[in-house]
């Protein structure tokens, strides 16, 4: 079991594109812990959240449901922050 989990899903229209995951993984470069995330459809599909290759790989469009696992120091405080960052659309309009 990890540290923390959560889970958002992707609300904006065009889904976890360039812009976003490069936020995402910003956000979670900020963090000391190991995050992993995967599709709540595929969870054995996890990637690393601090790699922007590993994570368009997911091709989370919009209505997908993204799942945040993290161990190690501040797992709690990366997977609000992470799951906040998506269920606000990554702030796009």
């Amino acid at each position: 079991m990890p540290d923390a989990h959560a889970r958002a899903t992707i609300v904006n229209r065009l889904g976890l594109h360039a812009r976003p995951a490069m936020a995402l993984v910003d956000l979670a470069s900020v963090y000391p812990c190991v995050i992993k995330l995967c599709r709540e459809d595929v969870p054995d599909e996890k990637v690393d959240a601090k790699s922007i290759m590993q994570i368009m790989m997911l091709a989370a469009t919009q209505g997908v449901t993204l799942e945040f696992q993290a161990d190690g120091e501040k797992a709690e405080d990366a997977v609000k922050a992470l799951a906040a960052l998506v269920e606000t659309g990554f702030d796009e309009d």
